[in-house]
């Protein structure tokens, strides 16, 4: 069981809540975390219909175990920002959790991904975000920001494949839409916050959030690329297990 759920924001002062936010993430225990989604707001039943397919401050927020009181006050510092304009939290499995979202990303739907990893969220940076979310080319376009550390950062970079245990925050541009004329509005919005939030960034990226037309495998690994390399040639050197962000066999 976890206790889990959804505060909704205002957009109005989307900038100062996401300050407030990265500062009070800091006193969030291991067990507790939030994030970030900045899209339009949904036709949630939680929410007045005056707020549907809006701009909103959306913000996830779980913390493990079956004491809702003991999560609500690990979970303070983040349920305290600012005056929600709807929420919708309590216990659940956490396989329910997991699949809160599926009903926003049924199939069909045409999509396109960006990510960046950053140390910390820059007032520079949170300008660019709330900007660029003010100017989505789709009604299920977002961005949205995840809280990273704890317990992840303190495993060493070459204990595993993953490398980026200094990343704080990673950030995911989700562009979605349903029809082919909207094509090149939705990527190239995509592609253009990804580039302005660069300058922000570590240079890191997750693996899962690249995309297709990225050349940004040896970005994912790092460090530890030759590595993984050395091993495909070991144990794959007809790189059969090609169909992903493949790393070529060498050595």
């Amino acid at each position: 069981m976890v206790f889990a759920g959804l505060v909704v924001h205002p957009f109005a002062g989307a900038g100062d809540l996401m300050r407030r936010y990265r500062d009070a993430t800091a006193a969030l225990p291991d067990e507790a975390t939030a994030w970030m989604v900045l899209r339009k707001a949904p036709p949630l039943p939680f929410l007045p219909p005056d707020v549907h397919g809006k701009e909103v401050v959306v913000m996830p927020v779980i913390c493990a175990g079956d004491d809702e009181a003991a999560a609500r006050k690990a979970l303070e510092p983040v349920l305290s920002l600012g005056t929600p304009v709807g929420e919708h939290i309590g216990l659940m499995p956490y396989a329910a959790w997991q699949a809160a979202f599926d009903p926003l990303l049924v199939p069909g739907a045409r999509n396109y991904w960006k990510s960046q990893n950053f140390t910390g969220l820059e007032d520079g940076l949170i300008d660019l975000l709330v900007e660029e979310a003010a100017r989505l080319p789709s009604d299920q376009c977002e961005i949205f920001v995840g809280l990273l550390g704890a317990a992840a950062n303190r495993v060493p970079a070459d204990a595993t494949a993953y490398p980026h245990r200094d990343a704080l925050f990673v950030m995911n541009v989700h562009a979605r839409w349903n029809t082919s004329p909207e094509d090149s509005a939705c990527i190239q919005w995509a592609r253009g916050v990804s580039d302005r939030t660069a300058r922000y960034a570590t240079g890191g990226v997750y693996v899962n959030f690249v995309t297709d037309d990225e050349q940004r495998v040896q970005a994912a690994y790092g460090p530890n690329y030759e590595r993984l390399r050395a091993l495909k040639a070991k144990y794959d050197p007809d790189n059969l297990f090609c169909v992903n962000q493949n790393i070529a066999p060498g050595g």
